[in-house]
């Protein structure tokens, strides 16, 4: 008996390394990705630096990716190749709800009931920023989910027991028309989850087993990075301080370049890609801009004679014409070279590459404005010079609390108000000065002057 009960256990861990190696875990780490907004690209790097940042905790369990048939064929080959991640391709899940035009295809993260190959899957949105493993989420119940609302769970992560009958109940709860107060998968799954608030709070159990039921997750399993900002600093009292999300405005998440220092977290989920993923997808396209931004600072500089010409060359039936338009144009040249190397720049790059190569760009730009329109170099940099020092002020590491990091932007924007101001009037005087002198001077050399009279006088 004894022989036998020892192969019967070489069976099983033999079973169990092969079975692990062909990537069969019992439990599922799980993310979706779909296409149809301008924020394709962006959500793609985040669900890799998520996906690599659970390899790198050695999350006992499988990763998946519940990918929409039209995502790009080379991404999923990254996922699959490059991230040791399974792909599930699905049709996307037709929205009866059409409130919610940003989130119509996010009820696919109801395919996660269908990975029924697994006892328990964690679901995932991809601006989860993990600090520490997660495995004993395993352990929790058929459905437990985290309220950062104090009434309305959130659906960034959540943990499930896959059931094929759970889901063909929801597409039919999804047929008739069930009650959505958002139009996206987290109206849908609070409204089918309704007593989650009314459920015992999530202890895993020191030996291991599965618990049976609902719970509620405590906090510190999705920390709401909004109340980092308050203090500086995490206070969150219950559970392990595991998993930091990033609600709110899609234009701040953590992965663009400018949202860092304007939220100090942002810096994290960098530090993160950096250690996983890297970034040498964008390096190329950065190196070329800042060649780019170079050149256009060099030909300025050679080409400024030939394009003060150009902008100052008087026509007498179109004087007026040109007076009347010339500030105009020249104020919306300087705006605009501080607005269009946003939309140049990779998004995903580093915050101090990405804040590196815009005042770069910037600087570049402004050039052009400089060395058409002769302005003065000073004026038209110090927005530059006071978006460099917004910059200083809030990424300094030494304030006690996010209110006084707040004062003290506020403070610093208020001091530069004057400064700003006189820079623009410093420019709009400058230009009114050179219409003057570019239409009274030609006039001077077409007075004849007096025979025998010395021009030195």
């Amino acid at each position: 008996m004894g022989e036998r009960r020892l192969l019967s256990c070489l069976i099983f861990l033999v079973l169990n390394i092969v079975c692990e190696g062909k990537g069969m875990h019992r439990n599922a780490y799980a993310t979706m990705m779909y296409m149809g907004t301008p924020r394709d690209y962006e959500f793609y790097i985040a669900t890799r630096v998520m996906l690599r940042s659970l390899v790198k905790l050695k999350a006992n369990a499988d990763l998946v990716v519940i990918a929409s048939m039209d995502v790009p064929d080379q991404w999923v080959q990254a996922f699959e190749q490059e991230d040791g991640a399974q792909v599930m391709r699905v049709e996307n899940l037709k929205n009866p709800y059409r409130s919610q035009a940003r989130f119509k295809l996010t009820l696919n993260k109801l395919y996660a009931w269908k990975l029924v190959e697994y006892d328990r899957v964690v679901m995932l949105d991809a601006d989860n920023l993990f600090l520490g493993n997660t495995d004993e989420l395993f352990q929790c119940g058929q459905f437990c989910a985290v309220f950062i609302n104090p009434c309305i769970f959130h659906t960034g992560l959540f943990v499930l027991q896959p059931s094929k009958a759970v889901f063909d109940d929801m597409i039919h709860e999804l047929e008739i028309g069930r009650s959505n107060p958002d139009g996206a998968d987290q109206g849908f799954i609070g409204s089918y989850f309704p007593d989650l608030l009314d459920q015992p709070m999530f202890h895993p159990p020191s030996n291991g087993t599965k618990l049976d039921g609902n719970y509620r997750l405590p906090l510190g399993y999705q920390m709401d990075a909004s109340y980092y900002y308050l203090r500086l600093r995490w206070s969150v009292p219950c559970g392990p301080n595991s998993v930091i999300t990033f609600p709110g405005a899609p234009w701040l998440k953590p992965w663009y370049w400018w949202s860092w220092p304007v939220l100090p977290l942002g810096i994290q989920w960098h530090e993160q890609r950096r250690q996983t993923l890297g970034y040498n997808a964008e390096m190329p396209l950065v190196l070329i801009e800042a060649v780019f931004y170079l050149g256009i600072m060099a030909v300025a500089r050679l080409a400024r004679p030939n394009l003060s010409k150009l902008c100052y060359r008087r026509e007498e039936k179109s004087i007026f014409f040109i007076q009347s338009g010339f500030k105009l144009i020249a104020i919306w040249s300087v705006l605009s070279a501080y607005i269009a190397p946003f939309f140049l720049i990779p998004h995903t790059v580093h915050p101090l590459i990405g804040w590196s190569l815009y005042l770069l760009g910037a600087l570049s730009l402004s050039s052009i404005a400089i060395s058409t329109f002769l302005l003065p170099i000073l004026p038209v940099l110090t927005p530059s010079l006071g978006i460099f020092g917004a910059l200083l002020v809030m990424a300094c590491p030494w304030y006690s609390n996010g209110v006084i990091r707040a004062l003290a932007t506020f403070a610093y924007a208020f001091c530069c108000s004057p400064v700003l101001w006189m820079a623009f009037a410093k420019i709009m005087s400058c230009l009114q000065v050179s219409h003057e002198r570019e239409a009274f001077l030609p006039r001077l050399s077409e007075i004849s002057l007096p025979s025998g009279f010395n021009k030195l006088y």
